[in-house]
C-alpha cells in the first residue's frame, strides 16, 4: 500500500491483523485523572520514567480536559507504538516506524524523538534509545545516502520495481534533502546536550563525508549525477520526469532535491527550505568534523560547501511580490523560475525558525509567512472552522496539522498560537490523536490515524508552551 493513504483505524487491516493502534478500551489512570487512548502499559514498546513525570507535571497546568488527554496520548505515542529497540554487538540499535508503514524513514525517525531528547540526561534507558536511533542512522546513510526509508533487516519492499538502485535493505529510495540533514540535527543536539562523543563512531565519520559527496554530486555542476528515479504510477508526483532525471536545472551552488519532504516530485528541482537546511547541516558537520575528528580536510569542505549554497540562497531563491516586498520562493530552477507556494512538511518555508534556519524576525521570514499563510499560496485551505497548509500529496482542501503546529511553534502572537491549539482540539475527531491530514471543512475526514510525528510534534508544542507561555494553557 502506498505511504499516507491509510484512511481510518476502524477497517484497517495491515499482515492479516486488525490495525488499530489506538483503539484498546480507552482506561482510567487513577494517578493522573485523565482518560487515556494508549496501549496498556504492557503492550507498549518502550516505557520512559521521565517522559511519563513529564507528562503527570504538564497535565497539571492544563485546565482543557481535551487538551489533556490529547497531550497524554500524543506526547509518548513514538515510545509507547514505533520503537523496536535492542543491543547489538554491545550498542543500542533503535529502528522507529514511522506509524501505519513498518519502515523507518530518516527524516520521522529524528523527528519523533526530538521532544525527548532533553530529558536524555535524567533516563539512560531514553539516551541509549537516542543513541540507538543515531547508530542505526548513521548504517542507514552508509547504505544509501539517496533513500528515504529503509526496512529493518533486508527484506525488500513493495517499491523493489522501482526504477533506481534498489537494494533489499531499502523500503524506499526517493532522494530529499532534508533525509541527511534531519539525523546530522538530531545527532549535533545529542553531543550539545549529553556533552557525550559515545556516538560519533568511524561509521558516523564516513556517513558524513558521504552527505557531503552526495550533495555535492547533486549541484549537478557537471552533469546529472548518478540518481535517477522512475516508478510504474497513476500520480505523477510519485515519478521523476526526464528519465528519472527530473526537470532541468541551472548549476548555481543550490543542490537539487528531487523529492519533497511530503514525498512528492518537486517541480523545480532546487527546494529552497531543504537548501537552507543543507546549508545548517553542513557547518554542523564542518564544526564536528573539526572538534571531534580532527579532519581538517573534511571540515574546511562542509564549510566551504555551505557557503556556496547560502550565495546561491541569496542570489535565486528571492523575489519582490506587491504590497509584500521581499519573500522566498518555494523552488527555483536557476534558469529565473520560481515557484511561490509552501507544503505543509517539513522542512517548509514556515517551519525555518523551528529549525534555527532563520530569525522570526527577520523581515524576510516576515513577508514570506504573510505570503504562505494567504489565499495566495495555492495550498493554504481557509474554512469556516479551520485554516493551515496543505501538501499536493493529500490534495486540495486538506489541511496538515503539522502546518498548523509549525504555524504556532514559529508565532510570536499568543492570539495566535492559541487559535492554532484550539483547531487541533477541533480537529482530533474524537480520537485524541492527530492525523496526516483533514479536510478543511469537515475534520473527521481525515487520513493517517498513526502517525507518530505528527503525534510528537504537538507533544511538543504542548511542552513548549508549558515553558514559554504556561499563561496559556489556563485559557485555551
Amino acid at each position: 500500500m502506498e505511504r499516507r493513504k491509510f484512511l481510518k483505524y476502524n477497517s484497517m487491516a495491515l499482515g492479516g491483523m486488525l490495525f488499530a493502534p489506538y483503539v484498546n478500551s480507552a482506561s482510567v489512570f487513577p494517578d493522573s485523572g485523565f482518560v487515556s487512548n494508549r496501549p496498556s502499559v504492557s503492550d507498549r514498546k518502550f516505557i520512559s520514567p521521565v517522559i511519563e513525570k513529564t507528562i503527570k507535571l504538564v497535565q497539571g497546568k492544563i485546565t482543557n480536559p481535551k487538551l489533556s488527554e490529547m497531550f497524554g496520548n500524543c506526547f509518548p505515542n513514538t515510545l509507547d507504538t514505533t520503537i523496536d529497540f535492542s543491543m547489538k554487538d554491545g550498542k543500542p540499535d533503535t529502528f522507529v516506524i514511522t506509524g501505519d508503514i513498518k519502515a523507518m524513514w530518516l527524516r520521522d525517525s529524528a523527528a519523533q524523538v526530538w521532544p525527548y531528547l532533553k530529558f536524555v540526561n535524567e533516563d539512560k534507558k531514553l539516551d541509549l534509545l537516542i543513541q540507538g536511533v543515531l547508530n542505526r542512522q548513521a548504517k542507514c546513510i552508509n547504505i544509501d545516502p539517496y533513500a528515504n526509508a529503509f526496512n529493518k533487516d533486508a527484506i525488500g519492499s513493495e517499491w523493489a520495481s522501482d526504477n533506481t538502485d534498489m537494494k533489499p535493505e531499502l523500503h524506499e529510495r526517493k532522494w530529499e534533502i532534508d533525509s541527511l540533514c534531519y539525523p546530522v540535527r538530531l545527532l549535533y543536539q545529542y553531543w550539545k546536550t549529553t556533552n557525550k562523543n559515545i556516538c560519533f563512531t568511524e561509521e558516523w565519520h564516513e556517513a558524513f563525508k558521504i552527505i557531503v559527496e552526495t550533495f555535492k554530486k547533486q549541484q549537478r555542476k557537471k552533469d546529472r549525477g548518478d540518481y535517477s528515479f522512475m516508478r510504474k504510477t497513476e500520480k505523477a508526483t510519485d515519478t521523476l520526469s526526464d528519465n528519472g532525471y527530473g526537470n532541468p536545472v541551472f548549476p548555481n551552488g543550490l543542490i537539487v532535491s528531487s523529492f519533497r519532504p511530503s514525498d512528492d516530485a518537486t517541480v523545480l528541482p532546487f527546494l529552497i527550505p531543504s537548501n537552507y537546511f543543507a546549508a545548517e547541516t553542513l557547518m554542523r558537520i564542518q564544526e564536528i568534523a573539526s572538534d571531534v575528528y580532527h579532519d581538517q580536510s573534511l571540515s574546511r569542505k562542509a564549510r566551504l560547501f555551505a557557503g556556496s549554497v547560502r550565495l546561491g540562497l541569496r542570489n535565486y531563491a528571492r523575489a519582490e511580490k506587491p504590497d509584500l516586498g521581499e519573500v522566498l520562493a518555494y523552488e527555483v530552477d536557476g534558469f529565473g523560475n520560481k515557484l511561490f507556494m509552501d507544503d505543509a512538511n517539513v522542512p517548509s518555508l514556515l517551519s525555518l525558525p523551528y529549525l534555527d534556519l532563520m530569525q522570526k524576525d527577520d523581515p524576510l521570514y516576515i513577508n514570506t509567512r504573510k505570503f504562505i499563510l494567504s489565499e495566495y499560496n495555492p495550498w493554504f485551505f481557509k474554512g469556516r472552522d479551520f485554516e493551515g497548509i496543505g501538501s499536493s500529496h493529500t490534495g486540495v482542501g486538506m489541511i496538515w496539522p503539522i502546518s498548523v503546529i509549525m504555524r504556532a511553534l514559529t508565532s510570536t502572537d499568543e492570539n495566535e498560537i492559541k487559535d492554532c491549539v484550539n483547531m487541533l482540539i477541533k480537529s482530533q475527531s474524537d480520537t485524541e490523536f492527530m492525523h496526516e491530514s483533514f479536510s478543511v471543512e469537515n475534520p473527521s475526514n481525515y487520513t493517517r490515524s498513526w502517525f507518530a510525528w505528527a503525534n510528537s510534534l504537538f507533544g511538543e508544542l504542548v511542552l513548549n508552551i508549558a515553558e514559554n507561555h504556561p499563561q496559556l494553557l489556563k485559557t485555551i
